[in-house]
């Protein structure tokens, strides 16, 4: 298994509402065999620039270890979700 990040930004809804996005991130990792280390929320922040007709968005960094397959499905899954804003994935030194 690999090191990664993924920082992603949801787009500002009420509390309950993100916490399922995040959840349903979390859940893809460890459904697929990933561990997850930390996931540190960031809270709502102001976008440097507009996305998506957004000034503002809630910033999430989740590190985990994963095989290459897991994260190609959750990067899949994170460009369909309509919820997100932005979303990297990258490979942390071991």
């Amino acid at each position: 298994m690999r090191n990664y990040e993924v920082m992603f930004i949801v787009k500002p809804m009420d509390e309950e509402a993100t916490n399922a996005v995040i959840s349903k991130f979390e859940n893809l990792i460890t459904a697929n065999g990933g561990t997850i280390e930390k996931i540190d929320r960031w809270g709502k922040k102001r976008l440097a620039y507009e996305l998506k007709g957004m000034t503002e968005g809630f910033y999430c960094l989740t590190l985990f270890s994963a095989e290459p397959a897991v994260v190609n499905e959750l990067d899949r899954v994170m460009k369909i979700t309509e919820e997100l804003l932005r979303h990297m994935i990258v490979k942390r030194d071991e």
